[in-house]
């Protein structure tokens, strides 16, 4: 579903002549995986950055060092700088985050599971997180993560999901 779904975000994006890159934490690259995987994402994908490291989040994705301060790297506001910064410096129309935990163990207090994701599309002004409490083992949590920012990206693009169908919104 995953990548059906991927496919249809990126036919949406070339319809429109927008772009989409990513600022990936937990998920590692598996979120611009599943976009680069899609057959003609060239078109709309441009890439992303890999902000594995709390200081990359602030160099690379555009998050505010107050931020990570403040909050730090598993945070909602986090996500959504990272989303927003990602636009920003990848010259992006849209921007999609991943920040979390996917285990094994806790990190700053923040449990296994608790993950943000996020979408930005600043020329309109919006911008969503959604805060996910995910289960299973490391691998399930990343996947999951991936996956949820893609129908986070189509739900903005007016792409529903439906009891596992994907279709057009009008």
């Amino acid at each position: 579903m995953s990548s059906e779904l991927a496919t249809l975000v990126l036919l949406e994006l070339r319809e429109r002549a927008e772009t989409v890159a990513t600022a990936e934490s937990l998920t590692g690259g598996l979120l611009g995986g599943l976009l680069s995987d899609a057959p003609g994402a060239s078109e709309s994908f441009v890439g992303g950055v890999i902000s594995y490291a709390t200081r990359l989040k602030a160099t690379l994705a555009g998050v505010r060092p107050a931020t990570l301060r403040k909050l730090g790297p598993v945070a909602e506001q986090t996500a959504a700088e990272m989303a927003d910064g990602v636009c920003e410096r990848c010259q992006a129309d849209w921007g999609l985050a991943t920040t979390g935990v996917a285990g094994p163990e806790t990190q700053d207090g923040h449990p296994v599971g608790e993950v943000f994701v996020a979408v930005a599309h600043p020329a309109s002004g919006l911008l969503r997180v959604e805060a996910l409490s995910l289960t299973g083992d490391r691998a399930t949590i990343r996947s999951a993560a991936a996956a949820h920012a893609v129908r986070l990206l189509a739900d903005a693009l007016g792409i529903a999901v439906d009891a596992g169908r994907v279709t057009e919104e009008t």
